[in-house]
């Protein structure tokens, strides 16, 4: 099997040759990477490692590509960003929010930078599925988001107390994302047809503690809407990544009722997020994505500390199959490559 046919096995909860390992790094961490293998091409790398990479095919909006850890100076959606350097890591943040001081839902037409579906880079985006799949890798793409788009149009705060003050607003302004989005994403899956796999949905629902909304806020605001893209999704034959850090448990069984396929990080240090009970509650049910520890384990243990994480994932998350093991997120600038490549080999190692 190559990467792609691993990949799509595991998904269909089908039977492969072995466990896949995808790999999510910051780049600060694919550059000490190359540096260790001595490949400065990343598709290459990770075939040289052994990674079956499900290659992000996000289109760009007045570039080629979009890549969430790259600032642009203003984002698709008028959200000024900058980059911000915190020891060894460069982060994207986002600046002053264009409808941060608006107060009527009538307000938003007055919002100039909306985008247009059509100013989306469809081709560059078909020549990167194209390159992914001539190495034998997935992929995912577009990015989407309901509430973290409206997060960075709004901030925050705002964003959080409409959903309770000024739920006319919020849903005024999620009408509008969603519909742009919606319209990008029906063309993206038609214009790139068998060339994409998987669908990337962003939509943090925890933070570190607890989560970060109520449950019947998310139902009542957010979950029509994500439900209508899986449909959507469902109706191209792509399956529905959904990726939310942190305390997220309580969302689970109405992310499956929406009709996610994959749920990604598991961020199990995070209260009710722990591996075994995510398996035995609804590992029938959903396939996972992640798992390795990235704050703690992978970029200040040891060789043999991620060696017993990634087997204490693979014999919970990936009992029975449904597990593509991975990092919770990225890995972080700062962490050793021989830790990485400690994740990838114990994966590739593995026999259940």
């Amino acid at each position: 099997m190559n990467s792609h046919e691993r990949i799509l096995a595991t998904l269909e909860r089908r039977p492969a040759d072995r466990t896949p390992v995808d790999i999510w790094l910051t780049p600060e961490v694919l550059e000490s990477l190359s540096k260790h293998v001595g490949e400065t091409d990343e598709y290459e790398l990770y075939r040289k490692l052994g990674v079956d990479k499900i290659a992000w095919v996000f289109p760009g909006y007045g570039s080629e590509k979009f890549d969430p850890n790259v600032s642009q100076g203003i984002d698709p959606w008028g959200v000024p960003t900058v980059n911000v350097r915190s020891g060894l890591a460069t982060y994207q943040e986002y600046g002053t929010p264009p409808l941060g001081e608006m107060a009527v839902h009538d307000e938003i037409d007055n919002h100039l930078l909306w985008p247009d579906p059509d100013g989306f880079n469809y081709a560059a985006a078909k020549a990167t599925a194209e390159r992914a799949r001539a190495f034998g890798f997935a992929t995912i793409g577009p990015w989407l988001s309901h509430f973290e788009v409206y997060c960075h149009m709004r901030g925050m705060e705002n964003a959080l107390m409409d959903t309770i003050a000024e739920p006319e607003f919020l849903n005024a302004t999620l009408d509008r994302i969603d519909a742009i989005q919606t319209a990008m994403l029906d063309r993206f899956l038609h214009e790139l047809g068998g060339l994409i796999d998987l669908v990337f949905i962003s939509d943090d629902m925890g933070t570190q503690e607890s989560q970060l909304l109520s449950v019947s806020a998310w139902q009542e605001h957010l979950q029509p809407r994500l439900t209508n893209w899986c449909r959507l999704i469902h109706s191209h034959g792509k399956k529905v990544l959904f990726h939310t850090d942190g305390a997220a448990r309580d969302f689970v069984p109405h992310l499956i009722e929406s009709g996610v396929d994959v749920l990604n990080p598991i961020q199990h240090v995070c209260p009710g997020m722990e591996r075994s009970s995510l398996k035995r509650d609804f590992g029938d049910k959903i396939i996972f994505h992640g798992g390795v520890e990235n704050q703690h384990v992978l970029p200040h243990g040891t060789t043999d500390d991620v060696r017993r994480e990634v087997i204490t994932c693979l014999e919970t998350l990936g009992a029975g199959g449904g597990y593509i093991p991975s990092s919770c997120h990225n890995i972080q600038a700062g962490t050793p490559p021989e830790n990485v490549i400690t994740m990838i080999e114990t994966v590739q190692n593995w026999t259940p």
